[in-house]
């Protein structure tokens, strides 16, 4: 029998291989229209109505009364005022040397909260998270929180009957054979009691929010560190804390932002005429020149000037974190 035998091909003559092909890229998804967006997820679009309604009638259509700093405004009168005045308001205000009183006080009030105010939220919450017993843990969250949720007018009302003549704290200072001590009525001890009282009633609300943002560091971090060594106190410091520096310069520029609007209600409630050198702040001197006095235009010069120095601060923070950390609001 004869078989037949394929001869291979001389080299050089094989077809070559075919040329491999680039993998098409995925068609883009087509667009969602907002009307179609809108028709679908109503249900979700409508839980934001009544906040942007909040925000609109409160926040951004009162800003067209902003004009009467630079009209004279009359009671009765139009609401956009009577004849146009420039910048006369604003040179008033600039001249007078109570003014620039409450400015000092707005601002020795607006460091002393930021100081103290900022940092002990942090430090509660660190705490918090090395106690392992969760009753302790769970009895010292709910005292430290539970300031937050009562109303200004209690806590200064507790503020005032805990500091009176014949309140608690000076009964104690009896007996150690001090006099009593007038807390409400002197001048030196406002800052004091104002600082005291914002740090009870705001300190366990803020660790909430450092709280939270514990729970999202790796827990492979600190056994890294510990294997390297680290102790308890250093885990907090090379650990820790910059697991939740992103927080930290979020709420502090927040809070520098609102620096000059220093809590208007509390200082209205605890203040009183023999403290005003000492409590009286923008806020407040706003409120006696526009309401009580009816000098709306005065007034509107001085919250205008207010809210610049405020937007400053925090655009000027909020540039100064992007630069240094990497981390801003926007």
């Amino acid at each position: 029998m004869s078989t037949s035998t394929t001869s291979a091909p001389p080299p050089g003559t094989q077809d070559p291989p075919p040329p491999k092909t680039a993998p098409r890229p995925n068609p883009p998804s087509p667009k969602v229209s907002w009307r179609r967006a809108l028709r679908r997820d109503w249900q979700l679009y409508s839980l934001a109505l009544l906040p942007l309604l909040f925000f609109l009638v409160f926040r951004y259509l009162p800003m067209i009364g902003n004009v009467i700093a630079f009209r004279r405004f009359e009671p009765g009168g139009s609401v956009f005022g009577e004849e146009w005045v420039g910048l006369r308001y604003v040179r008033m205000f600039l001249s007078d040397p109570t003014f620039w009183q409450v400015f000092r006080n707005t601002l020795w009030l607006g460091g002393l909260t930021l100081v103290f105010c900022f940092p002990i939220p942090i430090v509660l919450a660190l705490l918090l998270n090395e106690v392992r017993r969760r009753s302790l843990k769970r009895f010292v969250q709910s005292v430290s929180y539970l300031p937050h949720f009562l109303s200004m007018v209690i806590v200064a009302g507790i503020t005032m009957q805990m500091l009176a003549t014949d309140g608690p704290v000076n009964h104690v200072l009896g007996w150690f054979g001090h006099d009593p001590i007038r807390f409400i009525q002197e001048p030196e001890w406002f800052r004091t009691i104002y600082v005291g009282s914002e740090i009870w009633q705001t300190a366990g609300w803020g660790t909430i929010l450092y709280l939270a943002a514990l729970t999202t560091i790796d827990e492979d971090l600190y056994e890294a560190a510990r294997i390297d060594g680290a102790n308890r106190r250093q885990q907090i410091w090379h650990v820790t804390l910059p697991g939740i520096r992103p927080t930290m310069i979020t709420l502090l520029i927040l809070n520098v932002g609102t620096f000059m609007a220093v809590g208007f209600e509390k200082v209205l409630l605890l203040y009183n005429p023999l403290t005003y050198p000492t409590a009286d702040v923008i806020s407040t001197y706003v409120y006696r020149a526009g309401v009580e006095s009816n000098s709306f235009s005065y007034a509107a010069a001085i919250g205008l000037f207010e809210a610049v120095i405020g937007l400053v601060l925090i655009t000027s923070a909020n540039q100064l974190s992007r630069r240094t950390v990497g981390t801003s609001l926007w």
